[in-house]
């Protein structure tokens, strides 16, 4: 593969291709969405940017079909501030345990954070509960002058990743009254007008309902789902994947799921249906986010599923990068898969692999995963690994790749 350009911009949590023109959901504000002219490959163009006002929300995805643009409308550091919530209870346990009032330092590293972050979580506690989540929908007729035609608010920390076809969007959100994040479906028939046609969750998180969950925190939740025929594939975090049956869209049933957490300790970021069989058989494929990692154990990778038998997921195969594969392991960020282009034209799987770079992996022979191409770029500027967040492809075979601290790139495959 071969860099034919490189676009300098805030780090990206997505890029999404259609057309002639790449869409970019920026990781923190004030960025927010981007919309890049990338008819030159070679010298893409900046056509519009959305600014954010605060620092409250992040919009770090992005969908487009036709003229609606949706982007995602989340809690800026949202983990952050769950562990602050825990300050308070933290703070009396650890002066119990030492017969006298910890240190900042203390309280940090008891619930997994920097020290110099403690002042912010604590102002954060202060704040008015945050009241701003869920999703936005663009006219971009005008590609250069996006107009905003409605702020949907659903509830909680708000909207992560999400599907959009031209009739529904599939949102992965948090809801009053549940745990975690849930499917909310949505009508787009009007896009001012979002009309909300079905739930579906897992068993445990309806709490309001009367639900216990029987894990802890938000370990179960759904992290997206992306459809195919009457069907969406759920990535479901540490509960693995799930099969669900949406022939009838208001009311979403679980025909099949695998779950796999434990042994393997990264959660399960993305699950999708290969949209045609490969040597006759009906595969899925997974990609698991390389998120708390813990040295000695393996690191975020894939997995191929035969899904043949939808109530009978069974694992077929599975692929690892090696930590020699990169020499940024130990400088910093990380290093695992994160994420795969979610629209399949052939076996190739083009990876986002945080410190690894960018991995192609072809599944043409399933119980044999094998790389067949890479690009690893060198880092950004002011920071010390590449962090490779997500992929997507053009009509033209180009391949669009964005940092999650700075920069897309742009690649041809030359094999």
């Amino acid at each position: 593969m071969r860099r034919i350009a490189w676009f300098d911009c805030a780090g990206g949590g997505q890029v999404r291709i259609e057309g002639r023109y790449a869409y970019l959901g920026h990781m923190r504000p004030p960025h927010g969405t981007s919309i890049v002219d990338v008819s030159d490959p070679y010298h893409p163009r900046l056509v519009a940017h959305i600014g954010l006002e605060g620092d409250h929300s992040h919009t770090h995805k992005v969908r487009v079909v036709g003229d609606i643009m949706v982007t995602n409308v989340e809690q800026n550091d949202r983990h952050q501030k769950r562990r602050a919530r825990r300050i308070p209870e933290v703070e009396a346990r650890l002066a119990a345990e030492l017969g006298r009032p910890p240190t900042e330092a203390e309280i940090a590293r008891a619930i997994n954070v920097p020290p110099e972050m403690m002042p912010r979580l604590r102002q954060s506690l202060a704040e008015p509960p945050y009241a701003d989540g869920g999703f936005r929908v663009w006219d971009i007729s005008d590609r250069s002058r996006p107009r905003l035609l409605t702020h949907h608010r659903t509830g909680g920390i708000g909207v992560h990743r999400f599907d959009l076809d031209d009739r529904y969007a599939y949102i992965s959100t948090e809801m009053e009254g549940y745990v975690g994040n849930i499917l909310v479906i949505y009508d787009m028939r009007d896009p001012a007008r979002p009309e909300e046609v079905g739930r579906w969750w897992m068993p445990g998180q309806h709490i309001a309902g009367g639900e216990t969950p029987s894990w802890p925190g938000q370990q179960h939740r759904l992290h997206h789902a992306l459809r195919h025929g009457d069907r969406l594939y759920a990535a479901v975090w540490y509960a693995g994947c799930r099969i669900i049956d949406i022939s009838d869209i208001a009311r979403p049933r679980t025909i099949g799921e695998y779950r796999y957490h434990p042994p393997f300790p990264e959660p399960t970021h993305t699950f999708l249906r290969v949209p045609f069989p490969v040597k006759g058989r009906t595969l899925a494929v997974a990609v698991d986010e390389e998120h708390d990692h813990v040295p000695g154990q393996l690191h975020g990778g894939l997995w191929v599923f035969d899904v043949a038998d939808e109530t009978d997921i069974r694992p077929v195969s599975m692929f690892h990068l090696s930590e020699l594969a990169s020499p940024y392991v130990q400088a910093g960020g990380r290093f695992g898969a994160h994420q795969f282009q979610e629209r399949l034209a052939d076996t190739r799987l083009f990876t986002a692999w945080f410190g690894g770079g960018l991995r192609v992996v072809d599944i043409a022979e399933p119980e044999r995963p094998t790389e067949v191409a890479h690009w690893l770029a060198e880092p950004p500027p002011g920071q010390a690994s590449p962090q490779a967040n997500d992929v997507d492809l053009d009509d033209r075979g180009l391949v669009y790749v964005i940092d999650r601290n700075r920069g897309l790139e742009i690649l041809e495959v030359t094999g």
